[in-house]
C-alpha cells in the first residue's frame, strides 16, 4: 500500500493533476498539486469551499511543510455566493502573556541576529490555523469535520514524494537537520537531505491529524501535544514563555473586511493586524487616475508608478499599522480621498521621490502559502497560511513544525525615543503583510480571488496581480506570470525574468536605486471566465490550479 500510494503521489507531482476543462464550475488553486487534489476530492463529495480549505491546508502541512501547517496561523476571507457577504477570520498567532517589548534584543541591547531570533522559543506564537479552520467550518462547512483529513493522513502515513522546492529548502536551511524529529523525517541516515522524488513518511503527523479529525482544535490547547509544545518552547536555549494558558485562551477573531472602489469594482481585503488590505486599497486609489490600462506590464511609466506608489504605502504601513487591540489604526483616514490625493501629489513622472520616512523594521519571511477556492455554489475562500520562515522555528512537535511568527514584530521597540507601533507586547498579534483579496462587481458578484506568499513582498505581488487582471485584462495565470517590480520604501527590485531587467537603466535615470534579483512569488488566483472560472498558480513555486 505504501509503495502504491507513493507511486500515485509521485505521478501526480511530476505530471500535474490534469488540465481543467473549459469554464469549470468549481476550482482550487494552491501551492502544491497534492493539496489541490485533496481540495478537489472534497468538492467532488459536495463539500463547501471551507471544507476544501481544511483538506488543502492539511495536505500543505504534509507536502509543503516549510511554508505552513498545524503549527502556524493565517487570515481567511470567505465569500457567500448566495448573500454576497464577506466574513473575515483572523487566525493570526498571538504573543504569549509573558512577551515583552525587548524580547528580541540581545544582552548588548541590539536586535538578535535573524537566525538566532528565528531558531528560538521566543519566536513561537500560539498556533492558530486549526482553530481558524474549525471556526470557519462550524459556520460554513457542509461535510463532517472528521471526513476532511483522510487524504492527508494517508499521504503522511504511507509516504509522499519530495518536491523540488522542499528539497531546495532542506538543502538550504541546514540547521533544520539538528532537530531530531526533522532529521528522522526529512533526512537520510548520513544527515543528507532528502532529494526531489525521494519518499517521506511522517507517521507522527498522521497521528496528530487523526486526533484533530476526531477531537478538533482542543488537541492543540490541552493534553499531551499542547504540553509538549510548551515544554519545547520553554526548554530551548533561547526560551520563550508560551504556556498552556496561552494556548487555552486563544480566540479566533471575526473582523470586518476593508473594502474600497477601483474603477467599476469593489476590492475587499484583510484589515489590521494585516497591513495588506489597507496598503493595496491605498495603492489602487493612488494609481487609478494614471490609467495603467494605457500601459503594458513592462512599460517604464507603469513600472515607475507602481514603485513610487509602493514607497508611499510602505511608509504608511510602518507608521500606522498595528494590532488594533493595542493601537488605534486610522483605517478610514488612510483611505480617505483627500489623504490619497495628498499622497498621489508626491509622485512625479519625471523622477523618483526616494525613500519616504523609515524603512519598515522587522525580519523577512518566506514560509507562507496561499490557497484560492471556489465551490459549485459560488462560495469562495481566500486563505493565506503561514509558519513565517522556512521550517518556522526549526522545532517539531507531533510531526508538525512550530511557527516563528513573532519575528514579524519589530525587532526594536523604540525609534527616536518613540515606541514603534509593531513592538512585541503580551497577547498581541504581530503586523502582517498577508493579503487575501476578493474583487466584486457592481452586483457584488465575485469577479476574482487572489493572494500570495512572500513576506512583505506579498503586498506588491498581490497588487500587480490585481493590476494585471483588472487593468490589463490578463487571465489569472497570465497575470501571475508577469515579472515583478517591487519597492518596500527602499531599493526598487526588478525580477530577473524576461525583458524586465532591460528597464533597469531607464529606472535608474529616473533616480531609482535598482536591484535585479530572483523572486520567489507564491500567488494563486481564480477569476470569473464566462459562466465558470479560470485559475492560476505562481510558476515560481510548485502550485497548480484545477477545476471541474
Amino acid at each position: 500500500m505504501r509503495r502504491l500510494s507513493a507511486a500515485l503521489a509521485f505521478a501526480l507531482l511530476v505530471g500535474g493533476v490534469g488540465r481543467a476543462h473549459a469554464e469549470p464550475q468549481q476550482m482550487v488553486a494552491a501551492a502544491h498539486p497534492l493539496a489541490v487534489q485533496a481540495g478537489l476530492e472534497v468538492l467532488s463529495r459536495g463539500g463547501s469551499a471551507v471544507d476544501a480549505a481544511v483538506a488543502v491546508q492539511m495536505m500543505l502541512g504534509v507536502a509543503e511543510p516549510q511554508a505552513s501547517g498545524i503549527g502556524g496561523g493565517g487570515f481567511l476571507l470567505y465569500y457567500d455566493g448566495t448573500s454576497h457577504a464577506i466574513t473575515v477570520y483572523d487566525g493570526r498567532e498571538a504573543a504569549p502573556a509573558g512577551a515583552t517589548p525587548t524580547m528580541f534584543l540581545g544582552a548588548d541591547g541590539k536586535p538578535l541576529p535573524f537566525r538566532q531570533a528565528v531558531a528560538s522559543g521566543i519566536s513561537v506564537g500560539v498556533p492558530s490555523a486549526v482553530a481558524l479552520l474549525e471556526t470557519a467550518h462550524k459556520e460554513h462547512g457542509r461535510l463532517p469535520w472528521s471526513s476532511l483529513f483522510a487524504t492527508s493522513i494517508e499521504a503522511a502515513r504511507n509516504g509522499f514524494p519530495v518536491s523540488a522546492r522542499l528539497a531546495a529548502w532542506l538543502d538550504t536551511v541546514k540547521p533544520f537537520a539538528d532537530e531530531p524529529s526533522a532529521r528522522a523525517t526529512y533526512y537520510n541516515a548520513d544527515r543528507s537531505p532528502k532529494k526531489e522524488g525521494d519518499i517521506v513518511v511522517n507517521a507522527a503527523l498522521a497521528d496528530t491529524m487523526q486526533l484533530i479529525a476526531d477531537k478538533g482544535s482542543a488537541v492543540l490547547r490541552e493534553g499531551p501535544i499542547a504540553e509538549e509544545m510548551v515544554a519545547r518552547v520553554r526548554s530551548h536555549i533561547r526560551p520563550g514563555t508560551l504556556s498552556l494558558a496561552d494556548l487555552a485562551n486563544y480566540k479566533v477573531i471575526r473582523r470586518e473586511a476593508v473594502c474600497g472602489p477601483y474603477r467599476v469594482w469593489t476590492v475587499c481585503g484583510m484589515g489590521p493586524p494585516s497591513s495588506g488590505g489597507i496598503a493595496i486599497l491605498q495603492a489602487l486609489a493612488i494609481l487609478e487616475p494614471f490609467k495603467l490600462s494605457d500601459d503594458k506590464p513592462n512599460d517604464v511609466r507603469a513600472l515607475h508608478l507602481i514603485a513610487e506608489t509602493s514607497r508611499l504605502i510602505f511608509a504608511d504601513r510602518a507608521h500606522y499599522i498595528d494590532d488594533p487591540a493595542f493601537t488605534p489604526v486610522p483605517v478610514e483616514k488612510l483611505l480617505a480621498p483627500a489623504y490619497i490625493a495628498r499622497r498621489r501629489a508626491l509622485i512625479s513622472l519625471d523622477k523618483s521621490m526616494g525613500v519616504q520616512g523609515s524603512v519598515p523594521p522587522g525580519y523577512v519571511e518566506h514560509g507562507t502559502s496561499h490557497m484560492t477556492i471556489v465551490d459549485r455554489q459560488g462560495n469562495a475562500v481566500s486563505f493565506t497560511t503561514t509558519i513565517e520562515a522556512p521550517f518556522g522555528s526549526l522545532m517539531m512537535v507531533g510531526g508538525f513544525i512550530l511557527n516563528n511568527e513573532l519575528t514579524d514584530f519589530s525587532a526594536v521597540a523604540e525609534r527616536d525615543g518613540q515606541p514603534v507601533a509593531n513592538r512585541p507586547e503580551p497577547g498581541k498579534r504581530p503586523r502582517s503583510s498577508m493579503s487575501p483579496t476578493f474583487v466584486l462587481n457592481r452586483n457584488r458578484d465575485l469577479v476574482l480571488s487572489v493572494g500570495s506568499a512572500g513576506g512583505q513582498r506579498i503586498i506588491g505581488d498581490t497588487l500587480q496581480a490585481l493590476i494585471g487582471m483588472l487593468d490589463w485584462n490578463l487571465s489569472a495565470q497570465a497575470a501571475l506570470d508577469v515579472p515583478r517590480i517591487l519597492n518596500m520604501n527602499g531599493p526598487t527590485e526588478l525580477e530577473e525574468k524576461g525583458d524586465l531587467p532591460a528597464q533597469a537603466g531607464r529606472l535608474r535615470a529616473l533616480g531609482h536605486e535598482v536591484q535585479v534579483r530572483r523572486h520567489e512569488g507564491g500567488l494563486t488566483a481564480i477569476r470569473r471566465e464566462g459562466d465558470g472560472w479560470g485559475g492560476g498558480a505562481d510558476p515560481r513555486r510548485d502550485g497548480v490550479a484545477k477545476g471541474d
